[in-house]
């Protein structure tokens, strides 16, 4: 188990690496910002040169992969975080300094247990993105075929680990403090970080999961996703057919190529919401690094490393809640909320509905460009606070995902209204999942399945009591020995914990 001060001083570092490129200057200068935190941002940059601009890439490159992993994130949201700070963060989604070619050679040869020539007549040395985790490279097979291969970045494993490690540490003393920390759920939001973390570092399941995409999405000719060349992947390097296109970060370009922006935006609203709704097995990290424009308008992503999975019954909820928001059925949008336990049942339903409507009313019918996301966020933020709302790590990827994607087909498109564009594709999902003739269906096998379960289902009820709201059960989550200390230094160490961890639970918790 790592030691207290071992936890300490990577916190300490990474805080003053974000102060020593200038990172933490808008939160220091924020006035909605806690005055012990501004007090710990300029101990942060005590004796530090700080840049006249904030190198935001800069300091999460020197932290590492998994603050990279955040950065990719942000840079999706200049509404957020400002225009300034999302271009210097779009280098990171794949121009994060590449390894030397001879490293990445003695990867490929480790593990594949074989001379190179054998699987591919060419391998371009100069790799043509390198992001956290993995770079990528483009090559020919031995049958003439252009593919892109992808490995690993040596011990990118170990890093993530050590970082995570201490993410765990944080939240737990975060978590400890009870009050509004406690209700977010910290150490659960890190725990459902890590599986993400641990599935996108094994190639072959990023094989499985793109070709299981590709599957499901037959249904949408204008998504693609690219095939994957099994006999050439590994659980360190992935090989699948090479794209030709143009990056939609690169919007100048695709104008010049004579694409039509507001078309491709439509196309991802529409790719996503089949894919979250319909298949309930989603693209999770859909930034504009991993989208590309082919010709005729039509989309293909790659990077299938973080997935997402939600159950029937919560896309159901899912589909409700957003034509609710949509045609402002704000009472019925409560109700899905406390049918689903995400509202403790000792509040009022009435309540909650105006609530929302307090919302979601100034938002409907503007254009996302039209919109205060700050301001929504705020609200909804204060709604979960005033109703006891936990945060549900099972849906905290796709509440991520969905931000990702509106902050892509807002620079697309910046006029898209993505509740119009949504509407159509869930009004008629609601139509067909949800009519009388699929519920009776639905009720028939349900019923069925229920009396040959009967026994089983007794026993279970006698041994345990049921699981509230439909949500999965929470995963076990490792023992961390809490560092006891006196008053003063509780609530430094506690300001200190939250000034350098609160952006990562922040991204978490609100996508």
């Amino acid at each position: 188990m790592t030691a207290p001060a071992i936890h300490l001083w990577r916190l300490l570092k990474w805080g003053r690496t974000l102060a020593r490129h200038g990172a933490l200057r808008g939160i220091e200068r924020d006035p909605n910002t806690p005055a012990p935190v501004r007090r710990l941002c300029r101990i942060a940059r005590l004796g530090a040169r700080v840049p006249a601009t904030p190198a935001y890439a800069d300091a999460l490159e020197a932290i590492g992969p998994p603050a990279i992993k955040l950065g990719q994130t942000l840079a999706t949201r200049p509404d957020l975080i400002g225009e300034d700070a999302a271009r210097d963060l779009e280098r990171l989604q794949d121009a994060v300094p590449p390894l030397p070619y001879a490293v990445i050679e003695a990867e490929l040869r480790n593990s594949f247990g074989r001379p190179l020539d054998q699987i591919f007549a060419e391998i371009d040395p100069k790799p043509v993105g390198a992001a956290s985790i993995a770079q990528v490279h483009r090559a020919i097979t031995t049958d003439g075929r252009q593919v892109a291969v992808k490995v690993l970045r040596p011990g990118v494993e170990e890093e993530f680990a050590k970082a995570i490690d201490t993410y765990e540490w944080a939240a737990a003393h975060l978590e400890a403090f009870g009050g509004e920390l406690s209700r977010l759920r910290p150490r659960l939001v890190i725990e459902t970080f890590k599986r993400w973390t641990a599935r996108e570092l094994d190639l072959r399941r990023e094989a499985a999961s793109a070709s299981e995409l590709a599957e499901s999405m037959i249904a949408e000719p204008d998504f693609v996703v690219p095939k994957i060349d099994w006999q050439r992947t590994t659980g360190r390097v992935l090989t699948l057919e090479w794209i030709e296109g143009i990056k939609l970060s690169k919007r100048d370009q695709l104008l010049a190529a004579g694409h039509n922006p507001a078309r491709l935006a439509q196309t991802l609203v529409q790719a996503f919401l089949r894919q979250a709704i319909a298949e309930g097995f989603f693209h999770a990290d859909l930034h504009q690094g991993n989208l590309f424009a082919l010709p005729g308008d039509r989309l293909a992503a790659i990077d299938f490393g973080i997935m997402g999975r939600i159950d029937r019954r919560a896309r159901v909820w899912l589909a409700e809640i957003l034509y609710g928001l949509i045609t402002g059925n704000y009472r019925r949008v409560a109700e899905i909320h406390f049918e689903a336990g995400y509202v403790p049942p000792h509040h009022n339903v009435g309540e909650f509905a105006t609530a929302l409507r307090a919302v979601g009313e100034p938002m409907r019918g503007m254009a996302v460009k039209d919109m205060s996301v700050g301001q929504m966020l705020d609200g909804l933020f204060n709604i979960t606070r005033d109703f006891d709302m936990q945060t549900q790590p099972h849906l905290l990827l796709l509440q991520k995902t969905m931000v990702m994607v509106e902050g892509v087909a807002t620079a697309l498109d910046p006029d898209i209204n993505m509740w119009e564009t949504a509407a159509p594709f869930v009004r008629e999902w609601i139509r067909t999942e949800l009519g009388p003739e699929t519920a009776i269906a639905d009720r028939l096998i349900e019923d069925v399945r229920t009396l040959a379960r009967l026994p089983e289902l007794v026993r279970n009820i006698e041994r345990h009591f049921p699981s509230p709201g439909g949500a999965p059960p929470a995963p076990p989550l490792k023992p961390v020995e809490l560092v006891r200390i006196g008053a003063g230094w509780r609530y430094a160490t506690v300001g200190l914990l939250s000034g350098f961890t609160g952006v990562l639970l922040a991204w978490l918790v609100l996508g």
